[in-house]
């Protein structure tokens, strides 16, 4: 409410947050652990979409950009709660655009595969190594690869792209 009150409107909501927990198998997995990150990468995203959609059914016009990764799409090893976060971005980012179809609001999202920013500190570098590992070109993504097709998203240009998942991912993705 602030924010649209600062603004006098909101147009563009893009969530990225984001953690790994840790890099164990799922039967050694912390429960705590595993909430912490449902929380944080689904839950925190679901609130933000919810809250901002009304501000922009009123403004008659929004651009939603969710950001899930790659491991929500294929799952990786000894990173089930991470994976599976995602995964439940992309099926709420499908839903909330059909939800919105009719309207003038555009929800999709961008599946990265690995980016190297801070959330690597959170990482092994044992998974690090195998996230590479599986990226054919050869090399991590870059900050401004994500943040173009992110800009391009939230633009009126993508005016037909709605429930849509977009990779950027190195050639990884494989559907």
């Amino acid at each position: 409410e602030a924010t649209a009150v600062d603004l006098g409107k909101i147009d563009i909501l893009v969530c990225s947050a984001g953690i790994t927990g840790p890099n164990t198998t799922v039967a050694d997995y912390p429960v705590a652990d595993w909430r912490e990150v449902i929380d944080v990468n689904l839950n925190g995203l679901f609130y933000c979409n919810k809250f901002v959609v009304p501000f922009m059914v009123k403004n008659g016009y929004g651009r939603i950009v969710n950001i899930a990764s790659v491991a929500g799409k294929e799952g990786n090893p000894n990173a089930s709660a991470y994976s599976a976060s995602k995964a439940g971005v992309i099926g709420l980012t499908k839903s909330l655009g059909k939800e919105l179809a009719k309207t003038e609001i555009r929800v999709n999202c961008v599946t990265p595969a690995a980016v190297k920013t801070a959330i690597f500190d959170q990482m092994t570098q044992q998974h690090i190594d195998f996230m590479l590992s599986k990226i054919p070109i050869g090399r991590f993504g870059g900050i401004s690869e994500v943040a173009s097709l992110v800009c391009w998203l939230a633009s009126a240009e993508a005016s037909f792209s709605t429930g849509a998942v977009f990779d950027v991912s190195g050639g990884r993705a494989t559907y």
